[in-house]
């Protein structure tokens, strides 16, 4: 697996920690809004941050494509 697979399952996790949702939910709401793919294209940068960032991060993108927990 890729360094940036690996981190998407980090953010997913993380952000499934962070909602208090299930890895189901997290998994889903990231492929309906493509935030899998965001993560992975963006893991040069979003690496290198802390997770309170990488979450208000993604937390941005999700909005933006409508969805919110």
């Amino acid at each position: 697996m890729s360094e940036a697979g690996k981190f998407l399952i980090y953010c997913i996790e993380m952000y499934r920690r962070a909602k208090h949702i299930s890895g189901r939910d997290a998994y889903e709401l990231f492929r309906s809004t493509n935030a899998d793919d965001y993560v992975r294209r963006s893991y040069g940068a979003l690496h290198t941050t802390g997770e309170q960032y990488i979450l208000a991060d993604i937390d941005g993108y999700i909005s933006s494509r409508g969805k919110e927990i």
